[in-house]
């Protein structure tokens, strides 16, 4: 804990007087670009993997970056959700996974969690996934199973995000773009789901004509 304390004095000290005017500006309300819905593993920073200032991400983070199905019960990520794209109209979702996830391994083998019922039940939600993998990842080892399931899980959030209202109204009127993402923590990489092809890219070709345009201005 004394390190935490001491980092922020190193903030308050250091790092936040050279960002005194875009603090300020802050101050006055939030514009960020994208809603980063991510794991609360302590191995994945948001903003150190998109190279993001404060004021850029909206994040929310749970035990396997997990987004419920839609329902009329009110629920943490619910409210994000509909704050994020009904009131502040962000026009971006990134549903981020990562490799060697717990929770992940966690929804593999549920029996293991008599002892953590609220864990169990969360870890319903990736049920679809866990089900996909059964059927598709006969004859794969158990780390490519793992593998499979984390990708899977990316692309089950992205369809349970579809079922939020806001979400599904600018989805068809084509002012919110959902991004599917999985971040391999031991080499640094990010690969991109790809709807067409169904399978995930590297992030600099899925994205690339927009990245391009982006090193060209600066």
């Amino acid at each position: 804990m004394n390190k935490i304390a001491a980092g922020v004095i190193k903030f308050q000290t250091e790092e936040f007087p050279k960002r005194r005017e875009l603090f300020a500006t802050l101050a006055q309300g939030q514009s960020p670009e994208a809603l980063f819905i991510g794991c609360s593993d302590s191995r994945v920073d948001p903003n150190l993997i998109t190279q993001t200032e404060p004021g850029e991400l909206f994040i929310c983070r749970n035990a396997g970056n997990i987004v419920p199905p839609h329902t009329n019960h009110t629920g943490s990520m619910t409210a994000s959700i509909e704050f994020a794209i009904g009131a502040l109209g962000i026009g971006h979702v990134i549903v981020c996974g990562h490799s060697h996830c717990g929770a992940m391994k966690g929804a593999t083998e549920p029996e293991k969690l008599h002892g953590l019922p609220h864990v169990r039940e969360w870890l319903s939600y990736v049920r679809a996934a866990s089900l996909t993998v059964e059927e598709a990842g006969a004859g794969l080892s158990e780390e490519e199973r793992l593998d499979m399931l984390i990708r899977q899980n990316v692309v089950l959030q992205m369809r349970h995000l579809e079922t939020h209202p806001y979400v599904a109204a600018r989805l068809n009127t084509g002012k919110l773009q959902i991004h599917g993402w999985v971040y391999d923590i031991e080499h640094g990489g990010v690969t991109v789901y790809d709807d067409a092809s169904g399978g995930f890219v590297p992030v600099a070709e899925h994205y690339r004509e927009g990245i391009a345009s982006v090193m060209d201005a600066s």
